[in-house]
């Protein structure tokens, strides 16, 4: 089994959720996070738009999912199409972060592994 967790941009979130679904993705979690990465943050107005000030964190959304070993690849490259902005992407469209699980238990039934998914 398999985690991904991505973090796009918020405006690109309900791409990625129908990405998901279409992939075969039977759960998943997403809320927002706050962060900074290569981006380095962006210049924003002030008052009434006469001053700039760096904001060096800029809100994304983190999604969550577990998956079987088989179905890693396809979910990727789902997030990786829906998340991507334009046709070569942008700076600031997010990471792909996978690492393997090795153990999922149901709480309801107990059930362990490709069970519990």
């Amino acid at each position: 089994m398999i985690k991904i967790e991505a973090i796009v941009r918020p405006e690109r979130i309900g791409d990625v959720v129908e990405a998901l679904d279409a992939a075969g993705c039977g759960g998943y979690n997403y809320f927002n996070v706050t962060g900074r990465g290569n981006q380095q943050g962006i210049e924003v107005f002030t008052g009434r738009g006469t001053t700039t000030t760096r904001r060096t964190a800029l809100p994304k959304v983190m999604v969550t999912t577990v998956v079987g070993d088989e179905k890693k690849d396809e979910v990727v490259n789902a997030i990786v199409g829906a998340a991507r902005s334009g046709d070569d992407g942008n700076i600031g469209d997010g990471k792909i972060f996978v690492s393997p699980v090795s153990e999922v238990v149901r709480v309801r039934t107990g059930e362990r592994d490709g069970a519990a998914l």
